[in-house]
């Protein structure tokens, strides 16, 4: 007898820690999840709650303002894809994603999606999922307004050329058109932007979007080459296997697109400086 109750006690423990663990899911997450148990972005928003990475010191796409806001280009895609999948802008949060960090943050589980001028390439589309493109933007080169002796990516030989930690501008412009540039890689674009006004380095290079909204907030200062160096898909970069939060994504972008908001955005941010903008790339599904 003592040993049948023995049996008993453990079966009902046994049972109760199933119960507990099909509960838990073992990610602390609800269910809805796609691979590995994971949460979907989907059923995240459902809370009425999300976690948006941006960037916060780029004028034009993500610039964090004086009063603790954040506004551009890519704030504004993320805000309108947010109230696509059910949350309003007061309950999103936005938090900083270095270029370096983005993926680690995405598998991590620190933000569900991030718009923050996301170049997609088959190398990141190793760790997460990319929704979009929803914008097309060009690799060029910034220099000193004054400076004439850098007219194209050639000339960057024996040059000194910042660029940020985890962007693939710089190794781009030294692998393909100049091998002997100085590369001097900072934490962020505003270092680098420091450099380029003190002299520490020639030339600033990353996507034309983002330098054209450095060169609108310092007239005079700085102009843009115009070296058109590559093409830069932006995607909306979110966990790796959800297709459902991919899919929503995708409908929203596209939703924004034909609504005219797309184009009243993309002119509100970048046509100060004279940047001109074209039509929005093809959503690959």
């Amino acid at each position: 007898m003592r040993f049948s109750r023995v049996l008993r006690v453990g079966a009902v423990v046994a049972a109760t820690s199933l119960a507990l663990a099909a509960c838990g899911g073992g990610n602390g997450g609800g269910g809805g999840g796609d691979e590995g148990g994971n949460e979907s972005l989907v059923s995240r928003a459902e809370s009425g709650r999300l976690t948006v990475g941006i960037k916060i010191d780029q004028p034009g796409l993500g610039l964090q303002t004086p009063d603790g806001g954040y506004e551009g280009f890519d704030v504004d895609v993320a805000k309108y894809i947010a109230k696509e999948l059910g949350v309003e802008e007061g309950d999103i949060e936005f938090v900083e994603t270095p270029s370096a960090q983005r993926e680690n943050m995405i598998e991590k589980g620190d933000v569900d999606f991030i718009v923050a001028s996301y170049s997609i390439t088959d190398e990141r589309k190793q760790k997460v999922d990319f929704a979009g493109p929803y914008f097309l933007a060009h690799q060029d080169l910034l220099v000193r307004a004054d400076d004439n002796s850098i007219q194209g990516a050639e000339d960057l030989n024996g040059k000194k050329l910042c660029s940020v930690r985890g962007s693939t501008s710089a190794q781009n412009v030294k692998e393909d058109f100049a091998k002997d540039a100085d590369l001097q890689e900072y934490a962020g674009y505003s270092e680098c932007l420091t450099g380029l006004e003190n002299g520490a380095v020639d030339a600033l290079t990353t996507d034309d979007t983002i330098l054209a909204g450095y060169a609108a907030q310092n007239p005079g200062k700085f102009k843009l080459v115009g070296a058109n160096l590559s093409d830069e898909n932006y995607g909306v970069g979110l966990k790796k296997g959800d297709t459902e939060g991919r899919t929503a994504i995708n409908n929203a972008i596209k939703k924004m697109q034909d609504s005219g908001e797309w184009k009243k955005s993309a002119e509100k941010w970048f046509g100060p400086s004279g940047y001109q903008v074209g039509e929005p790339p093809a959503i690959e599904q």
